[in-house]
């Protein structure tokens, strides 16, 4: 499965505070910013702390980005992965797909569609 790029998914429990110590305390750059969440800059990856939305995941995940969602699933099918929540395209206009790890963490696969925001917004 090829992984173009990928994130830590932080939900913290006082989204202000952690926004404050990750943004001011620990001064690191803003990647970009949405409604309900931030994404900051972590060297080669990205933070990105959101607040609870709709569909809970747990505390944290990782986002994987990848090439082909479809052929992301058929690779992890036939090496008998669960695909905990079938691919779906998401309100905010990703495709996403999720599984877990071993000890259940969700790993969140997501395809950014032509014409997406953060595939033509390169800030």
């Amino acid at each position: 499965m090829e992984i173009l790029s990928s994130r830590i998914l932080v939900r913290p429990r006082d989204w202000e505070l952690s926004r404050t110590f990750y943004a001011e305390t620990l001064g690191l750059a803003v990647a970009r910013e949405f409604p309900g969440g931030v994404v900051f800059f972590l060297g080669t990856g990205y933070l990105e702390l959101s607040k609870a939305g709709a569909v809970a995941i747990g505390d944290d995940a990782l986002w994987l980005q990848v090439r082909s969602l479809p052929d992301a699933v058929a690779e992890l099918r036939g090496r008998g992965v669960t695909i905990t929540r079938e691919p779906v395209r998401e309100p905010w206009g990703l495709d996403e797909c999720w599984i877990a790890d071993p000890d259940g963490r969700a790993i969140v696969l997501v395809e950014i569609p032509p014409g997406h925001p953060i595939r033509t917004d390169l800030r």
